[in-house]
């Protein structure tokens, strides 16, 4: 194990491991009370936190992380971003019964409409597709799409986006996340890129995300639930900002309440990012474990998630 600064790919194994142990620490506690995680687990470091519970296996991934892997692998598969075929999993996943999937995605994914239409008439007739469904699966693509600069990783953030989210909302908030990572990624602090990142949104989503992201904002702040993507990316900026470790990010995202599956992975992702793959406790990725409903009866552990972040990261 290295002991000095984390190098790039660090980061990167950082950044999808971390996603993927983050979302399974919070499964267990989601839509509870704020404070359940430390109430339950009050010393850091103590052990038996990857502990199930509501449905959920210790370390058992959510669709947050089924998602997301299988962003990654048509990325590697297909040898870049090809739409209709990340389209075609996702459909193949929500077709075999996951455990969870969210009613804006669940709904796209089943109305037997084309890739490219699918999310744009599901928003023209519902209004409502602003929730974090698209910002939960972005640790993958993100370091992916890195090498290629702010815009490219960002564009690439908005069309995987827009396959299940109909609102430009959700595709901004996920491009931010990509840029933040991508910064996290070549050892910068990502929190003084929000200026610029910022001004590289669609003008009318900027000041939504000026509030969420600005230094004084806090969870309690919030206007709507976190499973919102405005909220949901503004806990996990702020849990990263005011934490120094990944471990202490990610039990204040789950300790939050809520959406905590989806706040830790996202929370996840950046730490990960920032901290690199060290900082993430072995007791939690010995636990992690990936079903993938409708790709096999295997699931994927740490191993397999970090074969798949080398080659995101050096291609296929």
């Amino acid at each position: 194990m290295s002991t000095g600064t984390p190098d790039r790919l660090d980061r990167a194994l950082g950044a999808v491991i971390g996603s993927a142990v983050g979302d399974a620490l919070g499964a267990p506690f989601e839509f509870g009370p704020e404070g359940a995680f430390s109430a339950r687990f009050p010393a850091p470091g103590t052990g038996g936190e990857m502990c199930g519970g509501g449905g959920w296996d210790p370390g058992e991934a959510t669709d947050d992380t089924q998602m997301a892997v299988l962003v990654a692998q048509s990325l590697l598969e297909r040898g870049g971003l090809e739409l209709p075929d990340v389209f075609r999993r996702f459909q193949r996943w929500a077709a075999s019964g996951p455990k969870d999937i969210g009613l804006q995605t669940e709904a796209v994914l089943t109305s037997g409409d084309p890739w490219d239409t699918a999310a744009a008439l599901h928003f023209q007739v519902s209004q409502r597709a602003a929730g974090n469904g698209a910002l939960m699966r972005a640790a993958p693509s993100a370091v992916y799409f890195a090498p290629r600069g702010r815009e490219a990783t960002m564009d690439a953030a908005r069309h995987l986006s827009a396959l299940t989210h109909g609102d430009r909302a959700a595709w901004e908030g996920t491009a931010v996340l990509h840029e933040l990572i991508r910064v996290a990624l070549t050892g910068e602090d990502p929190l003084t890129a929000v200026p610029d990142t910022l001004a590289a949104l669609h003008p009318a989503h900027r000041p939504r995300y000026a509030t969420v992201l600005s230094p004084g904002w806090h969870p309690d702040d919030a206007t709507e639930f976190n499973g919102a993507v405005w909220p949901c990316l503004g806990s996990a900026v702020w849990a990263v900002r005011t934490a120094n470790s990944y471990e202490d990010a990610v039990r204040a995202a789950v300790d939050l309440g809520g959406d905590t599956d989806t706040v830790a992975a996202v929370t996840g992702a950046l730490a990960g990012a920032v901290h690199g793959i060290d900082a993430v406790p072995a007791r939690w990725t010995e636990a992690l474990h990936v079903p993938l409903p409708g790709f096999g009866d295997r699931a994927l552990d740490t191993e397999d998630l970090s074969k798949l972040t080398h080659g995101l990261v050096t291609g296929p």
